[in-house]
């Protein structure tokens, strides 16, 4: 009997052949998807010579504060496959520069950008906020009428899904977006321009258990145009009351107030503290701390145990030299519970100004300019 010989290389080839053109098919797919009229990615849309302002608010940096940044889209570097975009940040009055290079992929901010330390944290700020949806919509992107864009990589992480056609507006002007939203607890909103390299507005929240979770990070567009921006100036910014600040947990909101609105060298200010929880209900039998320092560290108060039995608490202070302080107001104990290991706590700015008469101080809404003021903050 003749032995049936059966050579295994042309079925070889036929799977590796199918194989092949599946995936050619499946990377078909996803750059006519990309290539759609309605595609978007981090990034589209960035042309030389044009800038975007934001006012952002961001759960990490300066307790929720919020803060401006504009990313001015100077020049491409064709070499280096990367935006040279020269980065302007305003915070309460102080103003930093440095030099993005931004990734041509996602526009990250890559590792050769130029910029001093105390920059670091809005670095942290901008990939946390405004380029955040890079991890989800990289070039060459997905349909901004896809299914979804993936999910939250979280436990129980949602999708993350574009939505129907929404019109908003900003101090930018008003826009055509796409909605793009995903559920953790509550609505996460980011309103997308497909003609725009990042979103036009977004308001999020932090992934925490309490009914009423904190802001993790919102923002929307304050200006754009083309044309390098004009620098903005440094100035004093003297806060007028009241100010809240949620504490990083999201269990408490903190609200200071002051008497009189300006306070001055020499003038007795009383200060008064409200706490509730996050959906503004107040927080009865509070015991709390509050410690007051210069910019430096130097301590001028340092209480313990102070009490706010009906939430509310009352503290007076009388300043020997002006500019700016810090206040931080901790939570120490609820009910007679002391926090232990979780105490809360809230930190604010205030600006002390010279006795009336002195100095050049002069207001405009919640800002002003004050030449002594401006030498002690540096």
């Amino acid at each position: 009997m003749k032995q049936l010989h059966i050579s295994l290389r042309p079925v070889i080839f036929a799977i590796t052949l199918f194989s092949l053109l599946g995936l050619y098919l499946q990377s078909s797919a996803v750059v006519a998807n990309a290539q759609q009229g309605d595609a978007w990615y981090v990034g589209k849309g960035a042309k030389e010579n044009t800038y975007y302002t934001y006012r952002i608010e961001d759960h990490d940096t300066n307790q929720g504060q919020p803060f401006t940044m504009t990313v001015y889209f100077k020049d491409y570097n064709e070499t280096g496959k990367y935006w040279e975009a020269p980065v302007f940040v305003v915070d309460r009055g102080k103003v930093l520069n440095g030099t993005f290079h931004l990734s041509d992929l996602d526009l990250t901010a890559l590792g050769s950008s130029e910029i001093p330390p105390e920059m670091s944290q809005y670095r942290s700020a901008y990939a946390n906020t405004i380029q955040w949806l890079e991890a989800f919509v990289p070039k060459p992107g997905q349909s901004l009428s896809a299914a979804n864009w993936g999910k939250i990589g979280s436990i129980g992480g949602s999708p993350v899904n574009p939505g129907g056609a929404a019109k908003v507006s900003t101090p930018a002007g008003t826009f055509d977006t796409t909605l793009i939203s995903y559920h953790k607890g509550v609505d996460n909103n980011i309103w997308v321009d497909r003609n725009l390299p990042y979103p036009v507005k977004a308001e999020t929240f932090a992934d925490v258990t309490s009914t009423n979770p904190p802001i993790q990070y919102k923002y929307d567009m304050q200006a754009t145009g083309q044309g390098e921006p004009p620098a903005p100036q440094s100035q004093v910014e003297i806060p007028k009351p009241p100010q809240k600040i949620q504490t990083a947990r999201g269990t408490y909101i903190i609200e200071l107030l002051w008497d009189p609105e300006v306070i001055q060298v020499r003038q007795p200010t009383e200060f008064g503290l409200i706490f509730t929880d996050a959906g503004g209900s107040l927080r009865p039998d509070i015991r709390y701390g509050f410690k007051m320092t210069e910019p430096d560290g130097t301590v001028l108060t340092d209480l313990k145990n102070q009490k706010a039995d009906d939430g509310t608490g009352i503290q007076r202070f009388t300043f020997e030299k002006e500019g700016p302080k810090d206040i931080e107001v901790a939570v120490e104990a609820e009910g007679g519970s002391p926090m232990g290991d979780f105490v809360e706590s809230s930190t604010f700015n205030i600006v002390v100004v010279p006795p009336a008469g002195v100095g050049a101080a002069t207001t405009n809404g919640t800002q002003a300019q004050n030449a002594s003021a401006a030498t002690s903050a540096g």
